[in-house]
């Protein structure tokens, strides 16, 4: 908890301008960032640098929690235990996440999960640190995927992990239609949601206005608010990789987290440092 107090001193610097939504201030609200064994992306202008073994860069600019991915399915990511090493060294706050594919019973990969993160943080000499746990599903995913994994998670670990869902149509009809019991299961796990349009991915949501995290959230029909917002993101193509951005006539996220020299992918918080900390130890484990 000691790092949560140091991390409150510490002012966050702006990263884009303007823009809120349910009471939250993307300038204001603290940054957390996600990474892969796809980062860095690949350098597209002059400016800061940072790679799995020092993420100095990304704290530097604002950031106060890193995400990284443990796996997907039975793939491991190779670049993991270094990631969390590094942002652990730079104060800041620890998270996984597990792609949850459709190739592997969901219940299997929750043990797999808590297994390797509990392994790598010990190796890399984290026992004893708090790690977020983080489920990413698949868009073919079903509520019935959704309630093992998160269930599994949690008869292991005493935790719910927090559920990330990219904006799917799929997904967004399958958990409208979950049953009660399973909305009340996946409603422990807090929703982090991936936005870049205010149109969705629809053409029926642009005409019917931008659509806003609260206004997402409320097609799920699941959960009654959110707590993490993926608002910039990054895609390939063309033999380069390239931002997506949330934009409004009020608000337009930027190309670049801060004076970095290639994309990133991106995230507000809802709420403020003191509610971030909280956050982060009722849905992390000790390594």
């Amino acid at each position: 908890m000691k790092k949560f107090l140091i991390l409150l001193a510490i002012p966050l610097l702006t990263q884009c301008g303007g823009g809120g939504f349910g009471g939250t201030s993307v300038t204001k609200s603290p940054t957390v960032l996600n990474v892969s064994g796809w980062d860095p992306k690949e350098t597209q202008r002059g400016g800061a640098k940072y790679s799995q073994y020092d993420v100095s860069a990304l704290r530097s600019n604002g950031g106060v929690a890193l995400i990284a991915r443990s796996a997907k399915g039975p793939l491991l990511d190779d670049k993991f235990g270094d990631f969390i090493k590094s942002a652990d060294r730079q104060g800041m706050m620890i998270g996984a996440y597990h792609f949850v594919t459709m190739d592997q019973d969901p219940v299997l990969q929750a043990d797999n999960f808590i297994n390797r993160v509990k392994s790598v943080g010990a190796a890399k000499g984290l026992s004893g640190k708090r790690l977020l746990l983080v489920g990413d599903f698949d868009t073919k995913s079903s509520p019935d995927r959704l309630v093992k994994f998160i269930t599994r998670v949690h008869d292991r670990t005493g935790v719910y992990p927090v559920t990330y869902l990219e904006n799917s149509d799929g997904l967004r009809s399958s958990l409208r239609n979950a049953t009660p019991q399973q909305k009340a299961i996946i409603r422990h796990s807090p929703y982090w949601l991936a936005l870049y349009g205010p149109g969705g991915t629809e053409r029926t949501m642009s005409r019917q206005g931008a659509l806003t995290p609260d206004g997402l959230t409320e097609l799920y029909g699941v959960w009654n608010t959110w707590s993490m917002w993926q608002y910039g993101g990054v895609t390939w193509g063309n033999g380069r990789s390239d931002s997506k951005h949330y934009s409004t006539s009020s608000w337009r996220s930027p190309r670049y987290f801060g004076n970095l020299a290639m994309p990133m992918e991106r995230n507000v918080f809802k709420g403020d440092f003191k509610d971030l900390a909280v956050f982060w130890h009722r849905h992390s484990i000790t390594l």
